[in-house]
C-alpha cells in the first residue's frame, strides 16, 4: 500500500498531479512569529535546545501556510558541539567554532556514540512534533553532510571557498580523514536517533559540495552520503533519504544511484528542464525556485514557479527553493508561491 502523505508518495516514486511543497528554512526570521519566539528563547542556540520552543517554531509555518512537510528546527553545527567543539553565534555574522588544526585538537573530541547526551533535546523536539503536527504533514529530520560540517570545524566559521578544509586535506590527509570518519559516524548515530524519535524522512545537507571536484567529490561528497544512507536504511528499513549536494552541477547526474538516496535536492544554479532530462530520470527530485523570488515576488515568481512545475511534471517531484529562504523574504510571496504550485494561477 502506497504511503498516504503526499511527500512520502513522491519519495516513493509516485508522479502526483500537484507536487508536495515545503521550503528550506521555512521556520526563520522572515516570519514575525519566529522572531518573537526567538526573542523569548534569548539566542539561537538556546532556541535549538529548548524542545518546546523549537517545536513551536517548526509548527509556525505549518499553521500559517499548510506546507506538506515540517523540517526539524535545529542546526547542522550541533554535531560539532556534541563532539566537543566550542560553538557560538555572532550577531549578524553567523556561527563560530573552536578550530580543528592539530591532532591534539582532534584528540579532545568525544566518540561518535557519545553525542546523544548533548542532542537529547533535539530528539524531544521530534517527539513533540509527532504529537502536534497535522496527520497529513510529513516530519523531516536532517543533518549536515560530513564535508560541509568539516569545513566549519576546520575554519572555525563559514568561508567563501572552504580554503582551510582544502588545505588540511592536502597537507594532513590523515587528520582530515580521521575528522571525516568521526563526523560520519556521529551523523549516522544522530540521524538514526532522529528516526527513532519520529522523523519520517531525513535530509543530508552538503551545502559546500560544489567546492569539491573530481576524485575529491567522489571521496568526500558521494562516499560519506552513501555510507550514511546505507547505515540508516539498514537500521530503519524503508526510511527515505534526501541528498542535497548543493552546486554539484553536472555531478547531480548519477548522485542518487551512487549514494542510494531516494531524492536529489537541486539548487537554483541548474536549469529545471536540464535536471528533468538528466537527474529526474532516475527518481525523485526536489527544488528549485531561486530564493530571491521570495523577496521580489510578482509575475516573475509566478512564471518561474509554473515553469519548474511543468519541467518536472512527468516524474516524481517535491517543490522547494534552491536554497533556504532569506530573512528578507516576504510571507505574502511565500503564499503566492504555494498558491501557484497548488492551483496553477493567481
Amino acid at each position: 500500500m502506497a504511503p498516504r502523505k503526499t511527500l512520502l508518495r513522491a519519495l516513493a516514486g509516485e508522479v502526483l498531479p500537484v507536487p508536495p511543497i515545503w521550503m528550506m528554512r521555512q521556520a526563520g526570521r522572515y516570519l514575525p512569529e519566529y522572531r518573537a519566539t526567538r526573542a523569548q528563547a534569548g539566542d539561537f542556540l538556546s532556541l535549538c535546545y529548548n524542545s518546546e520552543l523549537a517545536a513551536e517554531v517548526t509548527l509556525q509555518p505549518i499553521r500559517r501556510f499548510g506546507f506538506d512537510a515540517a523540517i526539524l528546527f535545529a542546526d547542522i553545527l550541533l554535531i560539532p558541539q556534541a563532539l566537543g567543539a566550542d560553538l557560538w553565534f555572532e550577531t549578524g555574522e553567523g556561527p563560530r567554532l573552536s578550530k580543528l588544526e592539530t591532532e591534539a585538537d582532534f584528540a579532545r573530541f568525544a566518540p561518535a556514540s557519545d553525542v546523544h547526551d548533548t542532542l537529547t533535546p533535539i530528539y524531544e523536539t521530534l517527539r513533540i512534533l509527532t504529537r502536534e503536527l497535522p496527520a497529513e504533514t510529513t516530519l523531516i529530520g536532517f543533518a549536515g553532510a560530513p564535508w560541509t560540517v568539516a569545513t566549519y570545524m576546520i575554519a572555525g566559521r563559514g568561508t567563501p571557498d572552504q580554503g582551510p578544509a582544502h588545505t588540511l586535506k592536502r597537507e594532513n590527509p590523515a587528520l582530515f580523514d580521521a575528522l571525516m570518519e568521526r563526523i560520519t559516524e556521529a551523523t549516522i548515530e544522530y540521524l538514526s536517533r532522529q528516526v527513532e524519535a519520529g522523523a519520517e524522512v531525513v535530509k543530508i545537507f552538503d551545502s559546500w559540495a560544489g567546492s569539491l571536484t573530481g576524485d575529491d567529490f567522489d571521496r568526500y561528497a558521494l562516499a560519506p552520503c552513501a555510507r550514511i544512507t546505507a547505515a540508516l536504511k539498514a537500521r530503519h528499513p524503508g526510511i527515505p533519504v534526501i541528498g542535497f549536494p548543493r552546486e554539484a552541477g553536472e555531478r547531480y547526474i548519477g548522485f542518487a544511484q551512487a549514494t542510494g538516496v531516494d531524492c536529489v535536492a537541486l539548487d537554483n544554479s541548474v536549469d529545471a528542464q536540464w535536471a528533468a532530462e538528466h537527474v529526474q530520470t532516475t527518481g525523485c527530485v526536489q527544488g528549485n525556485l531561486a530564493p530571491h523570488h521570495m523577496v521580489e515576488g510578482g509575475d516573475a515568481l509566478v512564471r518561474e514557479t509554473r515553469a519548474i512545475c511543468q519541467a518536472f511534471s512527468a516524474g516524481p517531484h517535491i517543490f522547494n527553493l534552491g536554497h533556504g529562504i532569506t530573512p528578507q523574504g516576504n510571507p505574502d510571496n511565500v503564499q503566492l508561491m504555494i498558491d501557484t504550485v497548488r492551483h496553477g494561477s493567481d
